[in-house]
């Protein structure tokens, strides 16, 4: 969250500038951007296997199995790293964007393809003059044997039960109940998959 001076009270220059850098530092952090530089320097081709060790060796909680394909990318403020959680044997596709303001929870054997975001933050609907408000913070949770599918959109708040299966190009806005197939925007329940969690 950035510190804003009122728009009526200019303040001293040294004010100014000294809010204007605790705006710009306040979301660092380092290992954050040590992961991100060293992901950069990577092959197209490197291995997953290669960038799920990198998170890890960065602070994130990985689990065994888990396989990063490509880029990915991770924002957050200075609790970053404590605010990812990805379990066993899951796969993660390239261009992926994972807001991390809140925490996001991935369970094992989870399948996310290509081009998704996850979402932890929005703001609050504010004046007409601002419409953007405060900011709020909502975890996200997938489950394990979820398969979310390439360039869909899971929003604040959402819960993806096991074996939930999210189609390509969906907007996500509510929780997805357990072997599940949802699909759309905003994404609607498209059929039941029968399981073990029906």
């Amino acid at each position: 969250m950035t510190e804003r001076l009122p728009s009526d009270e200019r303040g001293p220059a040294w004010q100014r500038a000294a809010v204007a850098l605790r705006n710009e530092v306040v979301g660092i952090h380092p290992r954050l951007h040590a992961y991100n530089l060293a992901a950069r320097l990577l092959p197209a081709r490197a291995s997953g296997e290669l960038r799920a060790r990198l998170l890890r060796l960065v602070g994130f909680r990985v689990g065994a199995g888990t396989s990063v394909e490509g880029e990915l990318r991770l924002t957050g403020d200075r609790r970053v790293v404590s605010r990812l959680a990805i379990g066993r044997d899951t796969t993660i596709g390239g261009e992926c964007t994972f807001d991390l303001l809140e925490t996001l929870t991935i369970g094992d054997r989870v399948t996310i393809e290509p081009g998704v975001m996850i979402l932890t933050s929005t703001h609050e609907l504010d004046s007409p003059a601002h419409r953007a408000g405060p900011l709020i913070l909502k975890p996200v949770t997938i489950a394990d044997g979820a398969w979310i599918r390439a360039r869909s959109i899971i929003l604040p708040g959402v819960n993806v039960g096991e074996g939930a299966i999210v189609d390509a190009g969906a907007v996500v806005n509510k929780n997805v109940e357990p072997d599940t197939r949802v699909g759309g925007i905003p994404a609607n329940k498209l059929e039941a998959l029968g399981g073990a969690h029906a």
